[in-house]
């Protein structure tokens, strides 16, 4: 079994950890709290339309909660739970609200891990290229969206019919219940291999590198993972037998992970989102 209330090396909040105590163990005032300590880097419009320079687009390419609790220490040492202006924000994604979630829950020892995969709630008629959380309430797994403070859906228990994981996105995909063309990034983005059986592909790979607590940026490439917009046979085979696989209650995550097509190795490449190029990076 996998242990999610102990950190990964991407959550652990590193010399910050005393500054969590101040925060939770209550989901709602960690969602809350979350909600409030990353600006999304594309989500408002240009960044430096809301007083941002624009070299603070660097921020989004921050990997481990360590590094993410101390720069969010710079721009204000106040509580964590107390309101920060947006400039006082780290700038980020969906990605980093989950990770700095999972890292002050984890804190706690509350059981709690990432999920990739697509929410159908954010723009009609789309789902979109998303990160949440799952917490274990004693009970199940339950989805929780650290990224907004409110939505047309219970963000403290996302249906599991509006957000859909890795692998129930692309057997949606497969089996005809849901049109591959409906899964992008961004209905605007129109970079090939953003949008389809390719972005679903990726996305159950990240999901799978989640469950075993690598939390990697969502334009991290390794194993299997390519800049490739189309997928070859092989590529499609492999992913209906892991998306199988991971949809089994009994699944073994760890055994599904250890492998080279889908284990994170120690140097994977990123796309700086600054420079916009591939750059190889040295995972620590």
């Amino acid at each position: 079994m996998i242990d999610y209330t102990t950190h990964s090396r991407f959550t652990d909040p590193g010399p910050a950890a005393g500054w969590l105590d101040g925060v939770g163990p209550d989901l709602a005032e960690l969602r809350r709290v979350a909600a409030g300590l990353v600006f999304h880097y594309w989500g408002n419009g240009d960044i430096t339309d809301h007083g941002f320079p624009a070299e603070r687009l660097a921020e989004v390419d921050l990997r481990y909660a360590a590094d993410m609790f101390a720069r969010l220490h710079v721009l204000d040492p106040a509580p964590l739970a107390q309101e920060r202006a947006p400039t006082e924000r780290i700038v980020g994604c969906c990605r980093d609200f989950t990770l700095l979630f999972v890292s002050m829950a984890r804190h706690h020892g509350v059981p709690a891990r990432s999920r990739v995969g697509f929410a159908g709630y954010l723009a009609a008629d789309w789902y979109l290229d998303h990160v949440v959380a799952e917490v274990w309430d004693g009970r199940r797994w339950r989805l929780v969206d650290p990224q907004f403070l409110d939505g047309e859906v219970d963000l403290m228990d996302v249906p599991r019919d509006r957000f859909l994981v890795g692998a129930d996105a692309w057997q949606a995909c497969r089996s005809g219940a849901i049109e591959p063309e409906r899964f992008v990034v961004s209905p605007e983005l129109t970079i090939p291999g953003t949008r389809g059986l390719t972005q679903v592909r990726h996305d159950l790979v990240q999901d799978l590198a989640s469950l075993n607590k690598h939390e990697m940026i969502l334009w991290d490439l390794w194993g299997r993972l390519s800049d490739d917009p189309e997928l070859s046979e092989e590529d499609i085979t492999a992913a209906d037998e892991l998306a199988a696989s991971m949809q089994d209650p009994r699944a073994d995550l760890r055994a599904l992970f250890d492998t080279d097509d889908y284990r994170v190795s120690p140097v994977i490449t990123s796309h700086d989102q600054v420079t916009q190029l591939p750059v190889e990076v040295v995972l620590r």
